[in-house]
């Protein structure tokens, strides 16, 4: 199964500080995480978010789109980064991320949400929907 993991941003992460040296420490102990997830074969994709000040929102309301400058209230309800685990289950995904270290100073938190998968979908989409897009294509909902 794939989890989505989500860094929680910080008030820290938001304001776009320039690195200390206990956030360097903290990077370089994620890298080591983060290698040891790739050794495991569970690490599939990941990435650090710059602060939501320079995000956009798009709200939808019917056919009409309304653009959202950031930056964005509620720190805590923000991502500042993200991986992407292949795991065997739920169990095995919380096992790693109890091992991972804290993403920044003070207070951090992650969140893992599972990926909607083929067979979760079987009632909804055929599996000739799912199948391999043509070329130029997405595969429909975006499932692998």
């Amino acid at each position: 199964m794939r989890v989505m993991v989500f860094f929680k941003a910080s008030e820290a992460t938001e304001q776009g500080l320039a690195p200390t040296p206990e956030m360097l420490e903290a990077f370089a102990a994620m890298d080591r995480f983060t290698e040891e997830l790739v050794e495991a074969g569970i690490f599939v994709a990941g990435a650090g978010l710059k602060p939501s000040a320079e995000a956009k929102r798009i709200a939808f309301d019917g056919a009409r789109r309304t653009i959202i400058d950031g930056p964005f209230a509620e720190a805590r309800e923000l991502v500042a980064g993200f991986s992407i685990w292949e795991v065997r289950d739920m169990d095995e995904a919380v096992a790693w991320a109890k091992r991972c270290p804290n993403p920044g100073p003070g207070h951090g938190e992650l969140e893992l949400r599972p990926f909607f998968e083929a067979a979760d979908l079987a009632d909804f989409v055929t599996p000739e929907e799912l199948a391999t897009p043509r070329e130029g294509e997405r595969g429909k909902l975006g499932v692998a």
